[in-house]
């Protein structure tokens, strides 16, 4: 029925039958064109909005290139649909003229759905509902569709997580026989459970985590040692990290461990959980509850204290044990005991003072080592939505990272480091936690705007963490330190699961995995299977693991690339015959499983943030046509985006809202200056604004400038510029000017060189369509663009000078 040929007429479709017929998946847009995501990895193909009416945002198509646009981007023609998306659609339910329609919640849909009578069920005017669709769009008809599932009323309480999991397909009822499974599991630890287990439970392990948790993956324990013997002897620590025994009770191919698989993480909501694994195993059985034996897994490690090698690892081990969770610590409260020892949380808990500033003192070891590694270290501010009983949003406030979050984080690194190094010691097929450093492109642009910057230190060819490290802290008290942080992050990839280890550039390790968190990721559970087996002398054979859904095609093409660009270790022995194809096939189950990981792990990203969107937006319909102070947070050709100081909140400010002058955007220095007055808007600009409207169904907060108000970095002087630069060219290639107000040397002498900046006016002068489609973008996703084109532009200057060559 899918498979449908489209028809077209005319001597275009007759030129574009010569050209080759390209698959791929259909990605809309919500302006109403689209684009083709090739398989093959390639350009996407742009749709225009006449040939979106045939087909829906997912669906799978061939297409023809029939032209391409003056920056040689290709346009294509839908000939054939291969496979319509079967994921239901969720909408408001509406009727226009007697007509019953849906209007798609995610606007990448591009056309409403007609809903027959009778379709409708038991759905009324402006409910959220969940939609079947029974005929696909037409060329000349609209999708037609039945009403499957009624959400309730827009404003309810939690709707907007009821949205999220069906907009991203996130898995969030556990099948019958993984209840059944998890009902028959037992209360407690068995006698028999014992079998072959370490006795840890006089060793004071503790847990420390927020105050809302309620399941706990981690437990810890420190004491000093002395490491070697006689002269030689050095001070050092025994730091135990406990981890919850899912693998215990999750066995490979049971009905929980499927519905585990398919969920691949928890997904984190406010006030709402979607666990990897049922509530009995989440927050019972598998978790380390205080004053209850627990099965665990154990990494034992002893760090140097002292010398040259302070920090290191000096030895690990790892065992299965049963363990008894002496308290139950929050962050705050191990803040609180280690900022006054002699205070009243730490009167409260006098028992377990010392160990905590054991595991202070280790953490300082540790970061010892970090330090030494040249690890990269960003500052970034979360937010946290707090609610009300009912559902209503009482404030947004910022999660503040305390030493006690820190020293978790340190101890868990090193239980991960331990991991990742024990499998490849072993040889043994595993997942590895890889993030991988810029890309060319992306590195060449990154240092043209660390020059443009005035940034005295620079990346070179081969990029280094300890180079992005050094960056960060020269910067930290400059103004823009956060831009040029949000820079230095963006120019990386992201972290992908994977069996080829290629290190962490971030941390600065030679070979990381996941081991602290089974309860709430499935990599960890894997890791977890594979250092049983390998303790056990024998192998974990992973099962063939499906990889479902377009959200891992890109992921896909990524490994393959790697895979095309990788070349053999010389110590690699190539295995022949049947051993070949054995390993081909276990290597191609762990690549599948990290795919599958991978993927779900950007979903449940991807449903958080738009949950958190919908909500803040809901909570700034409150605030409609108040004002308030805040900072810019991203600047772009279209506007500014700012921060506020009380809500941390995020809103555009569009650049017809800027002033009565024509503003330019310099991208290699992002930021907004107008011609006339001079000043910039930058991130770190303080202004004031007025919430003038809020898009509940776009996720979008718009601002406008308080007039009277606007606090941009105004232009220097003519004369003293000139001045300036004069003087500054005299000066030594190091010494460098970090004055606010200023240009720095290096700001001067790249002006003139600069790129060509685009230029804009304010509301005298009507903005184009493409601007105000950028404006529908968030900060990050404006960054994005911004580097892409930037990439784009890099990768041609490259090739321009091969073919000078």
């Amino acid at each position: 029925m899918y498979n449908k040929k489209i028809s077209h007429s005319g001597s275009a479709h007759a030129a574009a039958a010569l050209l080759e017929e390209i698959e791929g998946t259909v990605s809309g847009h919500r302006d109403g064109h689209g684009f083709v995501v090739r398989d093959d990895g390639e350009a996407d193909i742009y749709l225009s909005s006449s040939e979106m009416r045939a087909v829906l945002h997912k669906d799978r198509v061939k297409v023809r290139v029939v032209r391409h646009d003056r920056k040689g981007r290709p346009e294509g023609r839908v000939v054939e649909i291969i496979e319509r998306s079967n994921q239901p659609i969720i909408g408001r339910l509406l009727q226009e003229s007697g007509v019953w329609l849906v209007a798609p919640e995610d606007k990448r849909y591009g056309q409403d759905i007609l809903i027959p009578r009778g379709a409708t069920g038991q759905a009324r005017v402006g409910q959220v509902v969940v939609v079947e669709l029974v005929e696909p769009p037409a060329l000349y008809g609209q999708p037609v569709g039945r009403v499957k599932e009624v959400l309730g009323e827009v404003d309810d309480p939690g709707m907007e997580i009821e949205i999220a999991v069906r907009k991203y397909s996130v898995p969030h009822d556990f099948s019958e026989a993984c209840i059944a499974q998890a009902r028959a599991l037992p209360d407690k630890v068995r006698p028999q459970d014992w079998k072959n287990r370490v006795d840890l439970t006089d060793v004071p392990l503790v847990t420390i985590d927020g105050e809302d948790a309620r399941d706990f993956d981690d437990a810890v324990y420190c004491e000093p040692v002395t490491l070697g013997r006689g002269k030689g002897a050095k001070k050092g620590w025994r730091l135990l990290v406990a981890i919850a025994d899912v693998s215990h009770y999750v066995e490979t191919g049971a009905p929980i461990d499927v519905d585990a698989y398919e969920r691949a993480t928890s997904v984190y909501f406010p006030r709402r959980v979607i666990p990897m694994l049922p509530e009995k195993l989440s927050n019972g059985l598998c978790s380390l509850n205080p004053d209850v034996d627990r099965l665990c897994m154990v990494c034992d490690m002893l760090i140097q204290g002292e010398g040259e090698d302070k920090g290191e690892i000096a030895a690990y081990q790892f065992y299965p044990a049963v363990m008894h969770s002496h308290a139950r610590f929050t962050y705050t409260e191990v803040a609180a005991i280690l900022a006054n020892t002699r205070g009243a949380e730490a009167a409260r808990r006098k028992d377990r003072v010392g160990d905590l500033l054991h595991l202070h003192e280790v953490y300082r070891t540790l970061l010892t080592a970090r330090s030494r590694r040249g690890a990269v270290d960003f500052e970034t501010t979360e937010t946290q939505i707090v609610c009300d009983e009912s559902g209503r949003i009482e404030k947004i406030v910022p999660r503040v990272r305390n030493e006690a979050h820190r020293l978790i984080e340190e101890a868990m690194l090193a239980a991960n480091v331990c991991s990742a190094d024990f499998i490849g010691q072993s040889k043994h097929s595993g997942l590895f936690r890889v993030h991988e450093g810029p890309t060319p492109e992306k590195n060449e642009i990154l240092r043209n705007y660390l020059k443009a910057m005035g940034v005295g230190l620079t990346i070179g060819e081969d990029p280094k963490p300890a180079e992005f490290q050094r960056i960060a802290e020269a910067v930290k008290d400059r103004p823009d330190a956060q831009q040029i942080h949000t820079m230095l992050l963006r120019s990386m990839q992201q972290a992908i699961y994977t069996p080829f280890n290629s290190g962490h550039f971030g941390l600065a390790y030679e070979a990381y995995t996941h081991f602290t968190s089974p309860i709430r990721r499935y990599p960890d559970l894997l890791v977890h299977r594979v250092i049983k087996a390998i303790l056990g002398k024998s192998r974990y054979h992973l099962p063939d693991l499906p990889t479902p859904g377009e959200a891992h095609a890109k992921l896909a093409r990524r490994l393959e690339k790697n895979e095309a660009a990788r070349k053999p270790s010389s110590g690699t022995v190539k295995a022949t015959g049947e051993k070949a194809k054995k390993a081909s096939a276990e290597l191609l189950a762990w690549q599948a499983a990290g795919l599958h990981c991978s993927a779900n792990e950007r979903r449940a990203d991807e449903a958080s943030r738009d949950v958190e969107a919908w909500l803040k937006c809901k909570y700034m319909r409150e605030h409609l046509g108040e004002e308030f102070y805040g900072v810019v947070s991203a600047a772009t050709s279209f506007g500014i985006f700012v921060t506020l100081d009380a809500m941390y909140v995020e809103g555009l400010v569009h650049i017809t809202e800027l002033g009565g002058e024509y503003f330019r955007f310099d991208e290699a220095r992002q930021e907004l200056r107008g011609e006339r007055t001079g000043i910039r808007y930058a991130i770190g600009t303080r202004v004031r604004v007025q919430v003038s409207r809020v898009d509940l169904d776009g996720r979008r907060i718009d601002f406008r400038l308080v007039k009277g108000d606007e606090m941009g970095v105004p232009r220097e002087p003519v004369r003293e510029a000139r001045e300036h630069r004069e003087s500054v060219s005299e000066k030594a290639d190091g010494d460098v000017d970090m004055g606010e107000d200023r240009p720095t040397r290096k700001t001067a002498r790249t002006a003139t060189g600069a790129k060509k900046t685009s230029s804009a006016k304010s509301p005298t002068r009507k903005t184009s369509g493409k601007r105000d489609k950028l404006a529908s973008l968030s900060p990050i996703q404006a960054l994005k663009a911004s580097v892409k084109s930037a990439v784009k532009k890099a990768a041609a200057k490259t090739m321009a000078r091969k073919t000078k060559r």
